[in-house]
């Protein structure tokens, strides 16, 4: 069975291009959302995704009217393809149910891996950068050396490890760590 699934993201944008083009593709059953693709809740694409069987084909007009991203879109037709589900984007002629679509489709899936790797080298390069700038990462030191040194007298004066650490601004924990840490 051939499913149709459209989109529209704005209010102003009418789905009847879409639905007319998936009738064309002979679809039987049509599923419509009017949600931006930011939106995780599609409510249509939900049930749709629901009642795809072995052998059915999903149908979009354009890809990005699926996913919210190419990764999700990944994801999704790599799951379709577990499932023995076919898929036919109209727009970019993907069509997984010939050779040339299932060859476009892991075209897209290699410029999705770069992508990935290309943002975590860029990613790691920042890091790195920032690093030799003198940037420090990760949360800000709460127990300084000058008031671990105030907490240790306060307890060597009688006050509990827990009222020290209150009256220096950290939790028991906290201040209990770092008084390991010293002592070893």
């Amino acid at each position: 069975m051939k499913y149709g699934y459209a989109r529209v993201s704005t209010e102003d944008q009418n789905p009847a291009m879409q639905l007319a083009a998936l009738k064309k593709a002979g679809c039987t059953k049509l599923f419509k959302d009017e949600v931006t693709g930011a939106h995780i809740n599609r409510p249509a694409l939900t049930r749709c995704l629901k009642i795809l069987q072995p052998g059915d084909t999903l149908i979009v007009w354009k890809l990005d009217r699926l996913g919210r991203s190419l990764r999700d879109l990944i994801h999704m037709l790599d799951d379709f393809k577990r499932q023995g589900i076919k898929f036919k984007s109209l727009t970019e002629a993907i069509d997984t149910e010939t050779p040339t679509g299932r060859a476009m489709w892991q075209m897209i899936g290699v410029l999705a891996e770069l992508e990935r790797s290309l943002i975590g080298e860029r990613t790691r390069a920042g890091v790195k950068a920032a690093q030799r700038r003198g940037v420090k990462f990760g949360r800000k030191v709460k127990l300084t050396p000058d008031r671990l040194t105030h907490a240790r007298r306060l307890i060597d004066q009688g006050r509990t490890p827990t009222e020290a650490a209150k009256i220096v601004g950290v939790g028991r924990a906290t201040l209990y760590g770092a008084l390991q840490r010293v002592a070893a």
